[in-house]
């Protein structure tokens, strides 16, 4: 007898169930192993206990293999690398739409470029204008490149059987191999963007893609952060995914090197293209975010990498340059730096004004003699009938007007030492002056009597 005859192939409507249900279980798995106790472990032993450094390291090594080993490896790049673009590039842009659109008046004053930045503005078409399609198209960019890349690593793993794109293991790096790898990646990531940007979007040999990004992420007339994803779906993946994912392809990134990399150029992304003019590096950030301004209100003559290191040693830099910002920065650090010495300086003077102030009130207290107690007494002999309200009242207004009377005597008796100073002085010099002889004295009085 045959033990499998009652086993049933799955019908089409239940293939078609477990399709619907694919997504779902995409993503619930990490996620359970995200929000357990093993993986919370790592941020909450080391910030509610006193363990050092090794111990917290210990337990972050630890939480990473339980999360690779309980895991598809390909669920958690997914999840991690959605989340990173989440946490670090959608919610910001959107927070910062938000606050651009719910306070214009406040947002307009740390625009770069006033009323025109703004996403609700009127020369960007007001409420009714692009700024919904803009969201929309981005969103739908990042959730493309993210997709793209699951794809690819599909395809390497369960079709061609060959090792993922990225290494995926319980093994954590160690920290210098971290930031070579940031390092080189950044570094190829940055001539990756110069190369494709400056000649294949914007060059004569291809003037399909360059219609293509000149009708739509260059007819933005000002940047805001939504603005850095916002282009045509072909056009976003040769000018963003390809210069961004590359890198990472090559020196073979450990999946969580590779998510820091993500963090840092989604947080560039938001801040060089946000279009405020305060943000938290002016040598960085701030340079930054001037040339993609330059480059998108300025045709696209120039700046086309991300950083403007290429762009610096090609020539083709627009408005100031790396060397410039560099030079800005120190001036801003020197300035900060004396106005502090300044702080210091007034906040010691204004100590040892205080200080001076209060002996002072000390010496009139000092100065008061017997003699003003004793003519005191008749005179709240004579009051006893007041109350004690006011007998403290004229107390106080008499100690006022004894510290006016003494501070007033100080200055008279200052102003006469000055005067003696200065007739002593003046009898110096007339003693110092040549005196006259008797023989002067004789020829003087024997003029007189001739005359």
């Amino acid at each position: 007898m045959n033990i499998f005859a009652w086993t049933q192939e799955p019908s089409l409507r239940d293939k078609a169930w477990a399709a619907l249900r694919y997504p779902y279980d995409l993503v619930r798995s990490p996620v359970q192993a995200v929000a357990s106790i093993p993986a919370l472990s790592l941020l909450v032993i080391p910030a509610f206990s006193s363990y050092g450094t090794s111990i917290n390291l210990l337990f972050f090594y630890m939480t990473w293999a339980i999360l690779i080993r309980s895991n598809d490896p390909m669920r958690v790049e997914f999840m991690g690398t959605l989340g990173v673009r989440i946490l670090f590039y959608i919610l910001p842009s959107l927070g910062f739409l938000a606050f651009d659109s719910a306070t214009p008046n406040l947002a307009v004053n740390i625009k770069e470029h006033g009323e025109t930045a703004l996403p609700m503005g009127e020369e960007q078409g007001g409420r009714k204008g692009r700024w919904w399609k803009v969201a929309l198209v981005s969103t739908g960019n990042v959730m493309l490149g993210v997709g793209l890349q699951i794809g690819i690593e599909l395809l390497f793993t369960q079709v061609l059987h060959l090792r993922s794109l990225l290494k995926i293991s319980t093994g954590v790096p160690m920290p210098w191999r971290i930031l070579k790898d940031l390092f080189f990646g950044l570094t190829l990531r940055e001539v990756l963007t110069y190369v494709l940007h400056r000649y294949a979007l914007h060059s004569s040999h291809s003037p399909r893609l360059t219609d293509l990004h000149t009708s739509w992420q260059h007819s933005i007339i000002a940047p805001f952060s939504l603005v850095a994803h916002y282009d045509h779906p072909l056009v976003y993946l040769i000018h963003v995914f390809l210069p961004m994912y590359i890198p990472a392809v090559l020196f073979r990134f450990h999946l969580l090197t590779y998510h820091i990399y993500l963090i840092l150029v989604s947080l560039e992304e938001t801040f060089a293209y946000s279009g405020y003019n305060v943000l938290p590096s002016a040598f960085i950030l701030g340079g930054m975010a001037r040339r993609q301004e330059k480059h998108l209100m300025g045709n696209g003559d120039g700046n086309y990498a991300c950083f403007g290191l290429v762009d610096f040693c090609m020539g083709t830099s627009l408005g100031t340059d790396l060397v410039d910002d560099m030079i800005d920065e120190a001036e801003e650090k020197q300035v900060a730096r004396r106005a502090k010495r300044k702080m210091r300086r007034m906040g010691k003077e204004a100590k040892s004004t205080r200080m001076m102030i209060e002996n002072e009130d000390l010496e009139y207290e000092e100065d008061e003699s017997p003699e003003d107690e004793e003519e005191e007494k008749p005179r709240r002999r004579r009051n006893g009938k007041k109350s004690s309200d006011g007998l403290e009242e004229e107390e106080m207004r008499g100690k006022t007007s004894r510290r006016k009377a003494n501070s007033a005597g100080r200055k008279s008796r200052k102003k006469g030492d000055e005067d003696d100073e200065v007739e002593d002085e003046a009898v110096a010099e007339e003693e110092e002056k040549p005196k006259k002889t008797p023989r002067k004295l004789e020829r003087k009085g024997s003029r007189k009597l001739r005359g």
